[in-house]
């Protein structure tokens, strides 16, 4: 029996989470679409502001609230001390929320700021429910220019720009919680490009396909599956001769920041990349599990990778 979906997009202010999950939700076809902000309201409506003033303040601004300001060492951990206290209230709703999509079979999405890695437990959920928790990342500039264009646009956002240091700094331990966690970390780009990342993630369009590039080949590769067609490889496999299991090394490259981080590491170590060769080499083959946004695009990607000459053929 197929399980619901149950999608986490967590996010700093002004990332773009909305609008992405809505893009998302399309894609899909799921109905169910809430904002955590909502689920905050009717909690702020339980419990007043004298029991739970970080609650009652905004997520950016929860710290001024805190009794014990100085015993935090840095303005960042008093900041996020603070939201931290304000989403602790909010999780035990959404929580709620999952609980109840779950026994009413809904698949749905929950987006929000109050989404935080590791302050949700979904263990609980993972054998109910199909899992996937995301969390969306931009640069310091682009971050700054959506709060500027909503602001100008959409006359709202404005707040948020005048406390941008304290809504990056929230940004920026979000995406240390969720590489403590083993939450995915999503760069923003244009939306297309953004949801079709996700899906590659949620999806299970993957294949693996055996290649016999060299090393020198291995950026255009990645390229191809990355950069041109929003895939992901989840882990690389090496048949070596003389051992009856392959050597496997899972990656979970689905970002092109990622893979140009890798490649480039191999360029500034000519000792790794010397061993890298030396695996191709005892290998003669390699495989590669690609996930794509759906089969259209991997057939997609398996044939271009045809063209340049790069699959494995017995």
């Amino acid at each position: 029996m197929e399980k619901p979906y149950v999608i986490l997009i967590g996010s700093a202010s002004g990332i773009g989470k909305s609008t992405i999950s809505a893009e998302l939700a399309k894609s899909l076809g799921i109905k169910h679409l809430i904002e955590s902000d909502f689920i905050r309201e009717v909690v702020r409506g339980i419990i007043g502001s004298d029991y739970a003033p970080a609650l009652h303040a905004s997520s950016y601004m929860a710290y001024t609230t805190l009794r014990n300001k100085k015993n935090y060492k840095t303005e960042e951990d008093l900041i996020c001390a603070g939201f931290v206290e304000h989403a602790s209230f909010v999780v035990p709703a959404i929580e709620k929320v999952i609980e109840r999509a779950i026994k009413d079979f809904d698949d749905i999405i929950i987006e929000g700021v109050h989404l935080i890695p590791g302050l949700i437990d979904l263990d609980n959920y993972k054998n109910q429910a199909n899992i996937h928790f995301f969390i969306l990342s931009s640069d310091e500039e682009s971050h700054k220019n959506r709060f500027v264009k909503r602001a100008t646009e959409k006359r709202r956002g404005g707040k948020q720009l005048d406390y941008f240091k304290e809504n990056r700094a929230i940004h920026d331990f979000l995406l240390s919680e969720a590489e403590k966690n083993d939450v995915k970390v999503i760069e923003t780009e244009e939306i297309n490009t953004t949801v079709q990342k996700i899906l590659s993630n949620i999806n299970e369009s993957c294949e693996t396909v055996y290649l016999k590039n060299n090393v020198d080949e291995l950026k255009d590769v990645m390229d191809i599956i990355i950069k041109e067609n929003n895939a992901s490889v989840e882990c690389i496999i090496y048949p070596i001769k003389g051992f009856k299991e392959p050597l496997i090394r899972k990656v979970n490259i689905y970002e092109q920041k990622k893979s140009d981080s890798f490649i480039k590491a191999l360029e500034d170590d000519p000792q790794k990349k010397e061993e890298l060769k030396e695996l191709y080499y005892l290998s003669n083959k390699h495989g590669m599990k690609i996930c794509a946004p759906n089969y259209e695009i991997l057939d997609k990607i398996i044939k271009e990778l045809g063209s340049k000459g790069y699959l494995y053929s017995e």
